[in-house]
């Protein structure tokens, strides 16, 4: 990719700057301002409004490799932060094609709209695979997005800012997008063609406390699904105080930032609930974090795995299914200490994707099991768990499958 890379005759509008320099010049849309954050990119075809509202990519530039993001509009339900008015999510979007009129019977706003409504800011009309292709080269860079309708920007200023920028190593983002205070999360899986339900109190038959890095909605919903109570608790959360709750399951839920950070504080409390035989179930930054918790150690990614056709094998089965991935750092399977085994592994790179405690009902996976690029193949995990909580309670087993 050159130094400089102009794609039109026409004045642009937007930039992306990476920290080395590079210039990529573009079409803004979306909201106006400036923002630093790392580059990926996602090679999922479908869900783009889900990506974007995925706790897990605040702090991050999503580039889209699918080249027409748009077309089917936004609506009030695919959102998967639990708090919306708070917008966390990815902070900027890089797209090859213009955003053309939604083709939906749901859509409620054109995505454009929207994008402006959440303070995303977006690029598009540039070389996508060129871009994915020299992440896939370099590693996830750092960068500033920059979006100016009148096309007016300090290229040499901007280029300083995405140099000084320090990156995710370091940095704990679970604080920022977890919720201020405890609540409950009745919302029942969606069904085709009809309104999200609640779940009633009395048909809650397992009470499940969720520590919120950054959760999505989806995770929750599956969890009510199979007859949970959920109880919503902050990041921050002591052991002391999730306990106090009574739960009979607590689950560790997916976020972004750098586990290591967030894990200052949050792996002596994980250390702390593991010790009860509570069953603990984590997913994502939850499971990299179980890790640590157990004596593991996590490692920066050069590229992440972000997208929904990563193929996984659960070593416990032998099954491999395809799921969806969104993490830039990984559980190190090399530092698992003795009693800790390794369930699941990627098999694009080997990298590790699951984990279990020997003896204990503990356990958590690196991919996204709520979504359902499968569609539905890591579903048996939601039901993994509370068979673990049914055993605790000398209920009978649920099938997995």
């Amino acid at each position: 990719m050159s130094a400089t890379a102009p794609w039109t005759t026409t004045k642009p509008t937007a930039l992306l700057v990476l920290a080395d320099g590079t210039v990529i010049t573009g079409k803004g849309i979306g909201a106006t301002g400036k923002v630093q954050a790392e580059v990926c990119f996602n090679t999922a075809l479908t869900g783009y409004q889900e990506i974007m509202t995925d706790p897990s990519y605040l702090g991050q530039i999503v580039t889209f490799t699918f080249p027409h993001i748009g077309n089917i509009g936004a609506n009030d339900e695919d959102i998967e932060d639990l708090t919306p008015a708070a917008r966390h999510g990815a902070v900027g979007v890089v797209f090859k094609a213009d955003i053309t009129a939604p083709s939906s019977y749901r859509s409620a706003k054109h995505l454009d709209a929207w994008l402006k409504a959440r303070g995303i800011i977006g690029l598009c009309g540039i070389d996508t695979r060129a871009l994915t292709a020299w992440i896939r080269e370099n590693g996830a860079p750092n960068a500033v997005i920059a979006h100016d309708p009148n096309g007016v920007f300090d290229i040499e200023a901007l280029k300083a800012e995405a140099k000084a920028w320090g990156g995710l190593e370091g940095l704990d983002l679970a604080k920022v997008a977890s919720s201020g205070q405890s609540s409950r999360f009745a919302q029942k899986p969606w069904a085709w063609n009809e309104e999200f339900g609640e779940l009633a109190e009395a048909d809650a038959t397992h009470h499940v406390v969720a520590l919120d890095y950054g959760v999505k909605r989806n995770i929750l919903r599956l969890l009510t699904g199979l007859g949970c109570k959920v109880t919503v608790v902050p990041a921050t959360t002591s052991a002391e105080d999730v306990l106090a709750l009574k739960p009979d399951g607590i689950f560790l839920s997916n976020g972004p930032g750098d586990p290591a950070a967030t894990g200052e504080y949050a792996v002596p409390v994980i250390q702390e609930l593991i010790k009860t035989d509570i069953p603990v179930f984590g997913i994502c930054l939850g499971h990299q974090m179980l890790g640590l918790a157990l004596g593991a150690k996590t490692e920066k990614m050069h590229q992440g795995h972000h997208g929904a056709n990563h193929p996984v094998k659960d070593h416990t089965t032998g099954k491999v299914e395809i799921v969806s991935m969104n993490h830039g750092f990984a559980v190190d399977s090399k530092s698992l200490p003795e009693g800790v085994e390794e369930t699941h592994v990627s098999l694009f790179d080997g990298s590790n994707c699951g984990l279990r405690l020997k003896g204990k009902p503990v356990f958590s996976v690196q991919h996204h099991p709520e979504a359902s690029p499968g569609p539905q193949d890591s579903h048996y995990l939601f039901r993994r768990f509370i068979n673990l909580v049914r055993e605790k309670k000398g209920e009978a087993a649920l099938t997995e499958r």
